[in-house]
């Protein structure tokens, strides 16, 4: 069985990942950041967020999923947009996080509850 928490996650940051992806163009005409620059932290956090998303196996991986929103509203000093969108990818972030863990509560005292075992979790 899949972990609720898993999937509502790796759903934010997979989308959060197209966002960042396209602040690249954005800081390249528009913020005057270099070319390297811009790629390495447009596009090096984009692949962040699709790397964190298949690690989400992995309890830890968790910690890095909040790093990345954290860098998403500081790259509200380069892109002043990010200033909104990244607080809005915040805050699906913490309810996917607390959502899931919810779900997978529940479903553990349903378990419980029968006398049945739990599948393992992917």
């Amino acid at each position: 069985m899949t972990s609720a928490r898993r999937s509502l996650c790796a759903t934010v940051l997979s989308v959060e990942a197209i966002t960042l992806g396209l602040t690249t163009p954005v800081m390249i005409t528009l913020a005057d950041v270099p070319t390297g620059t811009a790629l390495v932290i447009g596009l090096g956090l984009a692949v962040g967020c699709l790397v964190i998303a298949g690690l989400l196996r992995l309890e830890w991986a968790y910690w890095l999923g909040h790093g990345v929103q954290v860098a998403a509203i500081g790259l509200g000093f380069v892109v002043p947009l990010m200033f909104v969108l990244g607080p809005i990818f915040a805050l699906l972030w913490g309810t996917a996080y607390g959502v899931g863990r919810k779900i997978e509560r529940e479903r553990a005292a349903a378990y419980e509850a029968y006398g049945a075992e739990q599948p393992p979790a992917d």
